[in-house]
């Protein structure tokens, strides 16, 4: 399946896009990257014996990709023209797709005011924004091994000093 799938890549490849390339991931699947578009298809053997899922997403400043936005199954028996097919579909959608803030991925919407703070990093309540006032379960077992610690000490050796 994967040397199929690497000469299915790259003909795909040639009927996409003029300058492009094509590298193999470590799950086995194919990476097709267009870098004059921003964009990148994935192939990746499926669970069926002729199926693989194709993946579109787009190559963010730097280099680095975003996840994919969108995904398909396709039979390789179809021929390579369906899957050219597929892929522009799947291109599509991704361009449609609002680009999303760097570093941030696909998470929901974001606070629209920032919460306040004061100089010293901690919110107006005087707490600090980053941790907790509960006493970990943690910090109640040290707090009972030294109560018994104590306990024993007092129970054994405090006769001695009476």
């Amino acid at each position: 399946m994967g040397a199929r799938l690497g000469e299915t890549a790259s003909e795909l490849a040639g009927l996409l896009w003029r300058e492009h390339t094509v590298y193999r991931e470590r799950t086995g699947g194919v990476v097709i990257r267009g870098e004059h578009v921003q964009r990148w298809i994935s192939l990746a053997p499926s669970g069926g014996r002729d199926e693989v899922l194709v993946r579109a997403g787009r190559i963010l400043d730097g280099g680095t990709t975003a996840p994919a936005r969108s995904e398909a199954l396709v039979c390789l028996s179809a021929g390579t023209g369906e899957l050219a097919a597929v892929c522009r579909r799947l291109l599509s959608e991704t361009a449609a797709t609002p680009a999303a803030p760097h570093g941030h991925g696909q998470r929901g919407p974001q606070r629209r005011t920032p919460r306040r703070r004061t100089p010293r990093g901690r919110t107006p309540r005087g707490r600090t924004a980053t941790r907790s006032r509960r006493t970990g379960l943690a910090s109640w077992a040290v707090v009972v091994v030294v109560v018994a610690i104590v306990g024993l000490y007092s129970a054994f050796y405090g006769r001695f000093f009476l």
